[in-house]
């Protein structure tokens, strides 16, 4: 069977034709994150999908109250022992990226900021960066979203901890804290506060949401909405910023996702008001959010959040399993990486009505297929030649194969998966 397209643009390679690849992409199994939380991750559970975890890792656990603490790891001060919980997600073969937030500790109780933040960056690196006995951090990050802190305070922690850590394990990757392309704000601290470190960071962090609405509704749209002014231009920017300032860094998305809940808000509450999605709609735009962000000049992106307590309120139920049973999203983004793992991403284009992202791995190629829209609206597709196509599953072991009777097939907004010969 032979398709017929109508190139009406290509989207969104075009859009991003100034900005430069920081490296070759990388296999789709090496692009999908997921953010965890210390002792409440449960790294077997989460497997399918994904290998690549980010810990938010609260340094207070390490120093308590005094920054200049000489903590004894791999024990944290609070008695956390954390070669016992990194090193049972390494047995379950995750990756992982820690979170450092110093954060935690409030910038009043730091005795002597920079000589302390040396001090346990080197601790921390020598403890569990790859050269060390315990190679269990692969990547680490100097602070989430530290936005409380001065544009100074946060410099001098950064490079601090910093030469700390490349003193500790040259080899342990160093990222920022989340930063944006302007003024810093109260979720992110502005690029320009590492400018002039390029020496001592080899990853630019960015987190991005799909907000179409701020309070009091929060309100999030599809990955695609063309409403949205500042879904991927944060993320874009950082990019220029470091093609023009640090060629060859990395940029990672460390948080994007959806709030999906069984619960009306509260209405004695802040929230109010605010407006989630359906466990549907997590699925199919977590997934789309990948396809979108693969044609970007990122590399990984780390979804939000690992597990949640079905809480109708914004990052309240973003888990991908709620009370540690799989939602829908589990199921769609494990059949996401089992199907596009050892795939690399080629191009995304248009083609009538449908998006389409290819993926090839040598002779093999899969096209995945939706409709960029968020109004359940379905459509007609001409079909290539194919081997087998299979539909985005919202459930376990839900028949996925479509069986096409003529040359198209419907196409809905929920993935669909062309095998092609």
């Amino acid at each position: 069977m032979k398709a017929v397209f109508k190139y009406l643009r290509i989207w969104p390679i075009l859009l991003f034709a100034s900005l430069s690849l920081s490296a070759s992409a990388p296999p789709f199994r090496d692009f999908m994150g997921i953010n965890g939380h210390t002792v409440q991750f449960r790294p077997e559970l989460y497997a399918p999908v994904a290998e690549l975890v980010r810990d938010y890792h609260p340094v207070e656990w390490d120093l308590g109250k005094d920054s200049d603490f000489k903590t004894k790891f791999p024990s944290a001060r609070n008695g956390v022992n954390w070669e016992s919980v990194y090193g049972s997600w390494k047995k379950k073969g995750w990756r992982i990226d820690a979170c450092l937030m110093f954060e935690s500790l409030p910038r009043d109780k730091w005795k002597n900021l920079a000589a302390d933040a040396r001090a346990y960056g080197e601790q921390f690196a020598r403890a569990f960066g790859p050269s060390s006995a315990r190679p269990l951090v692969e990547s680490v990050e100097i602070g989430n979203e530290p936005g409380k802190w001065s544009d100074e305070d946060y410099r001098t922690i950064f490079e601090n901890m910093a030469r700390g850590l490349r003193a500790g394990d040259p080899k342990l990757r160093i990222a920022t804290c989340a930063l944006a392309p302007g003024k810093s704000h109260a979720y992110a601290k502005s690029i320009e506060c590492v400018a002039g470190l390029e020496d001592l960071f080899d990853i630019l962090n960015v987190h991005s949401y799909a907000e179409l609405e701020p309070w009091p509704t929060w309100r999030r749209s599809f990955p695609e909405d063309p409403r949205l002014k500042a879904f991927t231009a944060d993320i874009t920017n950082i990019c220029r910023w470091r093609d023009a300032h640090a060629p060859g860094k990395q940029v990672w998305l460390t948080e994007f996702g959806y709030d999906s809940t069984t619960k009306q808000p509260n209405t004695n509450n802040e929230f109010k008001k605010w407006i989630g999605v359906t466990d549907e709609q997590q699925a199919q735009w977590l997934v789309r959010s990948w396809l979108y962000f693969a044609a970007l000049p990122i590399d990984r992106a780390y979804v939000y959040f690992f597990n949640d307590s079905d809480q109708p309120q914004v990052h309240g139920s973003s888990g991908l399993t709620r009370n540690f049973e799989p939602k829908p999203s589990f199921h769609a983004i494990a059949h996401l990486r089992k199907t596009l793992g050892d795939f690399y991403f080629k191009r995304q284009f248009k083609s009538a009505e449908a998006s389409v992202s290819e993926f090839e791995n040598g002779a093999r190629r899969i096209w995945v297929v939706w409709l960029p829209t968020g109004e359940g609206r379905t459509a007609k597709f001409d079909v290539p030649d194919f081997e087998r196509i299979e539909r985005m599953p919202l459930r376990k072991d839900e028949d996925i194969l479509i069986r096409p009777t003529g040359k198209s097939i419907e196409i809905t907004e929920s993935p669909t998966y062309l095998f092609l010969k």
